[in-house]
């Protein structure tokens, strides 16, 4: 569950999910003992994978940034969210199943995310705050997930 579920973060936000897997590594909350799947834990790795969501937070704003469902971000998504949920897993020796948890979790967050804002930013007017909203539910729902491998 835990895999499909930072599936979805990577669909909402695909640096946080692998941002947030690299955390839980150095708090000992998962194992990546796991030697693909190691270099998560690692300190550079944990703070280029967060500079890259915070990055990412911004760049989601700006009036060039392509749609998510283009090829190549919908791919990205696709990729950290496989990666992330089969970190998730490798400790659990489930790997392949939380790959392809964490793939379809980016399909339904990539999709859903959108959606969601589109409608949301229709009822207020403006994308900003719907996009600010959407920032939220991902970071948010990446601590929930933290806190439930607790």
């Amino acid at each position: 569950m835990s895999a499909l579920l930072i599936g979805v973060i990577a669909g909402l936000r695909s640096m946080t999910a692998p941002a947030a897997v690299a955390w839980m590594a150095h708090a000992g909350q998962i194992d990546l003992a796991n030697p693909w799947a190691a270099f998560l834990a690692w300190a550079p790795a944990r703070w280029i994978f967060t500079l890259l969501a915070l990055g990412e937070l911004v760049a989601d704003k700006l009036p060039s940034t392509p749609s998510r469902k283009t090829a190549l971000p919908f791919g990205g998504r696709i990729v950290t969210g496989a990666l992330s949920g089969a970190a998730l897993c490798a400790a659990f020796g489930t790997t392949l199943s939380g790959l392809l948890a964490g793939a379809v979790g980016a399909v339904i967050g990539t999709l859903g995310g959108h959606a969601f804002r589109a409608r949301l930013a229709a009822a207020i007017g403006s994308d900003l705050p719907a996009a600010l909203v959407e920032d939220a539910i991902a970071v948010g729902g990446a601590f929930a997930i933290s806190a439930l491998l607790r």
